[in-house]
């Protein structure tokens, strides 16, 4: 009789096997939920588990309604210095404090950005020299503060290019040839908050001729109606100037009208280039000359040093378009190429003096440029060369390349010079050229938010 009552109970165990914890609250779920949602739910919901928004919910199973959603990404990416770059995504709050720092004159550190939370790595490192950093804090000996080492005073001056092509071309401008002025007049408004500047603040244009600039001061002196609007406009184009790139800048120079900022011509004029485009550099009049190019023995060396013969081969004459009339004839479209190098770097020396002569007059003086991506892509165009000519005007300049910064405007893949879907971060990385590598610029920043595929070597957002 016992082995039989024996044998029952092995059999019950068998048959039933005692729940999992997991199984017990899910059963115990399901019943509290079906008793309170009886009379409510219609349908009522299978179990507890298939409840809109539970958290006891599998990842997988859960859904959206059928509605895509797309992942949302930062606008603003800073192009950190590391080889090859690398991209460090900045989150929308970030991005105010960039600009800030920026309009107070901090520039841009060309080093490696370091992440500067304590982790188990660095721990120790961080307990030493913050204790020591925080003594020279209080006895008045640290010479560095947020954003870096405080920059300022009668020696020193900061710029920042704002390089944008007003074509619509990228696909986060979605074909909008205005995408590009409107955000450069928003980080405008913010760069220029942290104070208002008595006159030493100025936004440089890179598409106007120099001999427009008393048209400018017209208009800056103005009432900025339409009618002196279009006397600006109609002044432009008669010295030379595109007449639809005009248009694109006119929401930029009503902002510098609005703020009172100097508006500065940059271009030289369209029949001096002209000359150099038949003739080369050498046919230009000696006093034209001088006028654009004031550290004349820098110029002639800049062009021997090799990153700068790395910047020509990779980027400054990837623009070159040979006339369909010397296709043919090979030393023709080399003599071409020549003069099309030589007129390019008679623009960038010339909107790099005048944008040094406008700022070294004034202490800690803040310039904001507006120029194609071609000429501040890979620093070596107009940004490239201020510090230079900074230096050449007054032998005690304190500016140096951090002190200038350059940010690209819904840069697309074919701006940057990539043959991929993928944005172009480096000039082009080779043993050979290592010591000379250039990212494309300090920041990439987007209107609205870019695709992922453009988007290479990401690291965590900031």
């Amino acid at each position: 009789m016992a082995n039989d009552d024996d044998d029952a109970i092995n059999t019950c165990s068998t048959n039933n096997p005692q729940p999992t914890r997991r199984q017990a609250l899910r059963q115990s779920a399901n019943t509290i939920f079906s008793i309170t949602l009886a009379t409510t739910a219609s349908p009522p919901p299978s179990s507890a588990v298939d409840l809109p928004n539970n958290p006891l919910r599998p990842q997988y199973a859960q859904s959206t309604g059928g509605q895509y959603k797309q992942a949302k990404r930062c606008t603003a990416y800073l192009v950190d210095a590391t080889i090859p770059p690398s991209l460090i995504p900045y989150r929308a709050q970030r991005e105010a404090a960039i600009l800030k720092n920026l309009g107070m004159g901090r520039g841009t550190s060309k080093t490696p950005f370091i992440e500067e939370g304590v982790n188990l790595n660095n721990f120790m490192n961080k307990a030493v020299f913050g204790t020591y950093n925080a003594l020279k804090d209080v006895v008045g000996l640290n010479d560095e503060g947020e954003g870096g080492q405080k920059k300022g005073g009668d020696n020193y001056q900061s710029f920042v290019f704002l390089g944008a092509n007003f074509d619509g071309d990228s696909p986060t401008a979605a074909g909008d040839a205005g995408a590009d002025a409107a955000l450069a007049v928003s980080l405008m408004n913010d760069i220029c908050k942290p104070r208002e500047r008595d006159g030493n603040t100025a936004v440089a244009l890179a598409f106007a001729p120099q001999s427009s600039q008393d048209d400018l001061n017209a208009f800056l002196s103005s009432d900025g109606s339409n009618d002196a609007l279009a006397m600006l406009m109609k002044a432009l184009v008669q010295s030379g100037a595109n007449e639809s790139l005009a248009a694109s800048h006119i929401p930029i120079m009503q902002f510098a009208r609005k703020k009172k900022y100097p508006l500065l011509a940059l271009a030289p004029n369209p029949s001096d280039l002209e000359t150099i485009r038949k003739g080369g550099l050498q046919s230009l009049d000696g006093d034209r000359r001088e006028t654009y190019v004031v550290d004349a023995q820098g110029f002639i060396a800049l062009t021997q040093e090799p990153k700068f013969k790395l910047y020509t081969d990779k980027s400054l004459l990837k623009d070159f378009q040979p006339s369909t009339t010397k296709g043919g004839d090979e030393n023709a479209v080399r003599a071409e190429q020549g003069n099309f190098f030589a007129e390019r770097i008679l623009v960038h020396e010339a909107g790099a003096t005048a944008i040094a002569k406008w700022a070294t007059k004034r202490p800690d003086s803040l310039v904001i440029a507006i120029a194609p991506i071609a000429d501040v892509r890979f620093m070596g165009g107009l940004n490239g060369r201020v510090p230079r000519v900074c230096q050449f005007l007054n032998g005690r300049s304190e500016v140096d390349e951090e002190a200038v910064t350059t940010i690209l405007l819904n840069p697309s893949a074919k701006e940057t010079l990539s043959e991929s879907k993928f944005l172009r971060l480096e000039i082009g990385t080779a043993p050979n050229n290592w010591t000379y590598q250039t990212k494309i610029a300090d920041y990439l920043w987007f209107s609205t938010m870019p695709k992922v595929n453009m988007l290479p070597r990401m690291m965590n957002e900031q």
